[in-house]
């Protein structure tokens, strides 16, 4: 079984993303989270997709969020 195998990718609503700048601020902190391994920002979705090697905390994830200056509103 390889690192793939098991990773789990959980996808997160965040509101005031606007552009590819709010995307890659918001992808560099989830990314800073420990396990992460691959993080998907989409503003115009609104949506934001994290690969990571183990479930993360939601709080983890919303003070990542919260720290780009973006809301996690819940999970998608």
């Amino acid at each position: 079984m390889t690192a793939q195998d098991t990773a789990t990718t959980a996808v997160y609503t965040v509101t005031g993303m606007t552009c590819g700048h709010c995307e890659k601020a918001v992808g560099e902190e989830i990314s800073a989270l420990p396990g992460v391994t691959s993080v998907t920002a989409d503003a115009k979705a609104g949506q934001v997709s994290v690969v990571s090697a183990a479930p993360l905390s939601d709080d983890a994830v919303r003070a990542a969020v919260d720290e780009a200056g973006y809301e996690l509103t819940g999970r998608a």
